[in-house]
C-alpha cells in the first residue's frame, strides 16, 4: 500500500514596523496545513427569488451566482417595451467574448462560464431604446 503526503513549503516574513526593512526569512517545509474552513457549495435545485443579486431592490435586472463556476442565470423585467436587443460578454481588456441577440419574447438568459479562465468579465445588455447596463461578473 502506497501512502502520499503533501508537503506544504511556507515563507514567513518579519519587516521592521518603523523602517519596513525585512528582519528575517523564515523556510518551513512539511509545516502543518492549516486550512481554512470551507464555505457550503449550494445544490441548486431551482433558483429562488432570494439567489438573485440584483443592483438595487428597484432593479429590473437579476443576476445569480456570483461569483460563477459554469453558468450565469440573468433575468429581467420588460418596461415600457424596452426589450434587451443584445448581451456581450467582454473581458476586462474589452474583447467580445460573445454576442447574444435576444428575441423579444424572452426574459431571461443563461450564459456559460465553464470555458472562461477564472478572472473578472463584463454583462453588457443593450436595450432596444438605447439604454445600457453593465454587470461585472466574477469567475472562479
Amino acid at each position: 500500500m502506497l501512502l502520499f503526503t503533501k508537503a506544504q513549503n511556507k515563507l514567513k516574513f518579519t519587516y521592521d514596523p518603523i523602517t519596513g526593512s525585512q528582519i528575517t526569512r523564515e523556510l518551513c517545509f512539511g509545516c502543518p496545513n492549516v486550512s481554512k474552513p470551507s464555505k457550503d457549495i449550494k445544490e441548486i435545485e431551482a433558483v429562488t427569488e432570494e439567489d438573485l443579486q440584483k443592483f438595487s431592490p428597484e432593479d429590473m435586472i437579476s443576476y445569480y451566482p456570483n461569483p460563477v463556476r459554469e453558468e450565469l442565470y440573468l433575468k429581467w423585467e420588460v418596461i415600457d417595451q424596452n426589450t434587451i436587443s443584445s448581451i456581450q460578454v467582454y473581458s476586462l481588456t474589452g474583447q467580445v467574448l460573445r454576442n447574444y441577440t435576444e428575441n423579444t419574447v424572452s426574459n431571461s438568459i443563461n450564459i456559460p462560464f465553464q470555458d472562461y479562465a477564472n478572472g473578472v468579465y463584463l454583462v453588457q445588455l443593450n436595450y432596444v431604446k438605447g439604454d445600457q447596463k453593465t454587470i461585472k461578473i466574477i469567475k472562479q
